[in-house]
């Protein structure tokens, strides 16, 4: 890996680690109406990214044809706002483990997709990556109770997942990760003001007590702000199919910070499945290539150390 991808792959494992870390947030919003606490997250950090989004912002995004303002509104909607929905619908009747089965299989959907909608076939070492992700999420989380419902929204939710990263491939290039981050988040919070006006009506949107805001700040400035940005600033260096085996990390994180407030255990088969998807991230980023190109170099140059120097 040279300095871009490495870079990329760190911004995407932070990413995605401070979306695990998220879920004790999510547990202190269980009384709060859903649309809106999606309202105020995506809101605020509309607001706090405006100023970040960078020069020539309104320029970029007038040259944005209705095609590409259409994706923008799919992926909020799919990826973000529809996202949490199917998660939090899967968990009325299913575990939190299986919408989480299911998310996990998303590098394994992303590394198939992305590139058949580009014209190319998928990449056997990040396909064999993405695999051992999904087993190592699988192991990590478990499976629960379920029922039919709770299945069909698990598979809505593996569905928001990979949008969120395959939607946003046409416009990460034209408008940059600090402009999208902040143009999605905006649409969002719109679309979670509609839709808990039709939803709730006049009950959409209550003032948070202390728990409730303190939750919602950091899911706003933490997860949404930083995590947004750090995606898909990674996603551009390394693209969408070796960003999204990072998601891995999500149940793994998870995992780790459930004991710090009683919600969990980490124990053998946690510390299995975090080893199995930390391999799956090595093999199919690319990261354990310098440990198997660093050696043959060397031989070559003891055998042919003037042939070295001319490529030199």
């Amino acid at each position: 890996m040279n300095a871009t991808t490495t870079r990329g792959a760190l911004l995407a494992a932070l990413a995605c680690v401070l979306v695990g870390g998220s879920f004790t947030a999510n547990s202190l919003l269980g009384d709060y109406p859903y649309a809106g606490g999606q309202f105020l997250r995506y809101g605020l950090a509309f607001l706090l990214l405006v100023p970040l989004a960078g020069p020539g912002a309104p320029t970029r995004l007038r040259a944005l044809g209705a095609g590409r303002w259409m994706r923008l509104a799919l992926l909020a909607a799919v990826g973000m706002v529809g996202f949490n929905l199917a998660v939090l619908a899967a968990e009325r009747t299913a575990e939190p483990a299986v919408p989480g089965v299911f998310v996990g299989c998303a590098p394994v959907v992303v590394a198939v997709l992305v590139p058949l909608l580009a014209g190319r076939r998928p990449q056997r070492v990040v396909l064999y990556g993405a695999l051992f992700v999904a087993v190592g999420a699988f192991t990590v989380q478990g499976w629960g109770r379920t029922d039919g419902a709770g299945i069909a929204f698990s598979v809505c939710a593996l569905v928001g997942e990979v949008g969120f990263a395959v939607l946003a491939v046409p416009v990460l290039r034209p408008l940059g990760p600090r402009l999208l981050s902040t143009v999605v988040c905006g649409i969002a919070a719109a679309e979670s003001a509609v839709a808990g006006l039709l939803a709730d009506g006049a009950g959409w949107l209550r003032t948070p007590d202390a728990v409730e805001a303190g939750a919602l700040l950091w899911q706003a400035v933490v997860v949404t702000v930083v995590g947004f940005v750090c995606w898909y600033m990674g996603m551009q260096r390394i693209g969408a199919e070796r960003a999204t085996l990072f998601s891995g990390l999500i149940p793994v994180a998870a995992a780790c910070t459930a004991p710090l407030v009683g919600t969990g255990s980490y124990g053998a088969a946690q510390a299995v499945g975090s080893a199995l998807v930390f391999a799956g991230v090595a093999v199919g980023s690319g990261a354990s290539l310098p440990f198997t190109r660093g050696r043959r170099p060397a031989a070559r140059r003891q055998r042919a150390p003037e042939r070295s120097l001319e490529k030199l």
